[in-house]
């Protein structure tokens, strides 16, 4: 049995990997559960790690992995496994010979490479294509970017990942974004808002947040998913 502080925590990284392709950083974890430093975060990652629930990824710092779902939360997000329940109804017939599952996919034009540390020349030309599933980019225009830099690496993006993009400006505040600077650099960052500033924040604590004015900042886009070879 999960205490109450390791079930709030599973929901929560499930909840942002839902939504975002990606687990949240170990600051957004301690804030989310109201913890007053990320010890406390360790402590309970390994207490459900260790319980089968999530998996670290190896060789990759702080991506985690959602293995299982006890029946509280996966009765309330779908869960991993159906659940039958018996009724009245007489014995169903033997099911037919499994088909082979077709999983619909997409082209989407790789936009050059982009900085998930100091910034690089903005993105402007189609290097390749990628094929992505139908059912992580949904409606709207979308790109991907291949990564380059390890800021972003608590935030599960590494070196190397190719990262699905929404075209969109209205983004909201912590969301991940690519963000051009000053209309000549381009980058991809956590995007934070105060009054007419515009705090572009790493997931990494080796970078500082740079701090724009809001005129200088132009968000192209949100990310939605991540592909990753090994």
């Amino acid at each position: 049995m999960l205490t109450k502080k390791q079930l709030d925590l599973l929901d929560f990284i499930h909840k942002r990997v839902q939504r975002d392709g990606v687990p949240p950083s170990f600051d957004e974890m301690k804030d989310a559960l109201d913890l007053r430093s990320k010890s406390g975060i360790h402590r309970l990652i390994t207490a459900l790690e260790e319980r089968g629930f999530i998996r670290r990824l190896a060789h990759r710092a702080r991506a985690l992995e959602i293995v299982r779902l006890p029946d509280s939360l996966a009765g309330r997000t779908g869960g991993f496994t159906p659940r039958v329940v018996d009724g009245d109804r007489p014995d169903a017939p033997p099911p037919r010979q499994a088909r082979p599952v077709t999983v619909e996919a997409v082209e989407l034009d790789v936009m050059g490479r982009i900085a998930a540390g100091v910034p690089i020349a903005a993105i402007a030309e189609v290097s390749s294509r990628v094929a992505v599933p139908a059912s992580m980019v949904g409606r709207g225009s979308h790109y991907a970017l291949e990564v380059r830099g390890d800021s972003m690496i608590e935030a599960g993006i590494n070196d190397g990942d190719v990262v699905v993009i929404r075209e969109t400006s209205a983004v909201d505040d912590g969301d991940i974004v690519v963000a051009v600077v000053q209309g000549e650099e381009a980058t991809l960052k956590r995007l934070r808002r105060s009054g007419t500033s515009v705090a572009l924040e790493a997931a990494n604590p080796a970078y500082p947040t740079r701090t724009f004015s809001a005129a200088d900042v132009e968000v192209r886009g949100r990310l939605v998913g991540l592909i990753r070879s090994y």
